[in-house]
């Protein structure tokens, strides 16, 4: 896979980006069990809080382990307005470009499959929907959005059309098959129904659907092309504090959008609703904003090189947390330190141990200058 080749880091980046994404893939590199572990046995009131929120919420609502998935495609989407003129730029041009917008989708849909399954042919025991995947597409689709239209306003457009058009999917639409009146239900709404008549194989992770099933990655694309418009906004030549400023009363009025819209239209990840885009999409942008702010207009930054190092490399750690990881590793680094400690301690040890391993992993390849590009 060429586009996937290991590739050296471009000097021009914004490390605001790359330390928001390492924020971001902390949580999942066993971050969040370190915290739950935290809040069990403290019992401080602010850890306990936090510990509940590295949870999925089940259904309707909204906790803060529900941002990592929306965060990491909005990051992906403030990426590209950075990388098309470099593209532009070498041979090949727009061609050159649509083609790596169409390999990098279909890649990540490939390392989806991968990472779901590992290499199996068995069509039923597969699961084809995956986190990588609607990566993927939405991207490639918002990025296709992004290349067809010629300015911020046309795609503004596009992000509204396509949130209210998927909610209208669901206004007009719902499941056939238990009767249900409620069309935001898990069974009643019509995007677990196209799941569970079109999809072949095994679903996850709810009785009646996929939680990455086709019919939210409508709404999925708005949330890479609200990317694409922040990034459009950081590489334009404002003043910084004029872009900070945009972006923090941008992120407020979809906050309070998406609480508007969550009434008629409830927040819920698993089906993507265009409240659930707006309200993490704000939140998305504020965060976007403190770390743009801090890092590089304040340019106090050597307190992100912890996260840098993760964000330079989040679909290594990523597919290396499933398919390596490093729990042998682990054990025979911390397993000792953890028997010395009281037993209830023990477990928390190891986490923390967890998550050292890993960056240590990613430390060693960003001494080497190794980044794993798709």
């Amino acid at each position: 896979m060429k586009n996937a080749d290991l590739k050296v880091q471009p000097s021009d980046r914004l490390k605001s980006l790359d330390a928001l994404r390492g924020f971001d893939m902390f949580w999942i590199m066993g971050a969040e069990e370190v915290f739950i572990l935290l809040g069990a046995l403290t019992g401080w009131p602010v850890l306990e809080w936090w510990a509940g929120q590295m949870t999925h919420v089940e259904w309707h609502g909204f906790q803060a382990y529900d941002m990592i998935f929306p965060l990491f495609l909005f990051i992906a989407g403030v990426s590209f307005p950075f990388s098309v003129s470099k593209r532009l730029a070498v041979k090949g041009g727009k061609q050159a470009l649509y083609r790596h917008i169409f390999k990098r989708g279909l890649i990540l849909v490939l390392l989806g499959l991968i990472y779901n399954n590992g290499i199996i042919f068995n069509i039923e025991a597969m699961r084809f929907p995956s986190v990588l995947g609607r990566i993927g597409l939405a991207w490639m689709f918002a990025a296709l959005i992004f290349m067809k239209t010629k300015n911020w306003k046309s795609r503004m457009v596009w992000f509204w059309g396509l949130l209210i058009f998927y909610w209208l999917l669901f206004l007009i639409f719902k499941a056939p098959d238990f009767g249900d009146p409620d069309r935001y239900s898990m069974q009643g709404n019509i995007s677990s129904y196209i799941d569970r008549t079109i999809l072949p194989g095994r679903l996850c992770c709810y009785e009646f659907g996929d939680n990455e099933g086709i019919l939210p990655t409508i709404a999925a694309v708005s949330t890479g092309l609200l990317g694409m418009l922040v990034g459009e906004l950081l590489k334009n030549t404002y003043k910084p504090m004029k872009k900070v400023l945009y972006m923090a009363i941008g992120g407020v009025i979809l906050i309070i959008i998406g609480q508007i819209w969550n009434l008629v239209f409830p927040i819920n990840k698993n089906l993507w609703s265009s409240s659930f885009v707006c309200y993490v999409g704000g939140i998305s942008i504020i965060l976007m904003t403190i770390f743009y702010l801090i890092i590089d207009v304040w340019k106090y930054q050597k307190w992100a090189f912890f996260f840098v190092v993760i964000g330079m490399n989040p679909i290594t750690i990523y597919l290396a947390n499933r398919i390596i990881g490093f729990g042998r590793a682990t054990d025979f680094l911390f397993g000792g330190i953890a028997e010395l400690l009281p037993e209830a301690w023990s477990p928390l040890i190891i986490a923390i141990g967890y998550v050292i391993v890993g960056w240590l992993f990613l430390y060693l390849l960003y001494k080497k200058k190794i980044f794993l590009k798709v």
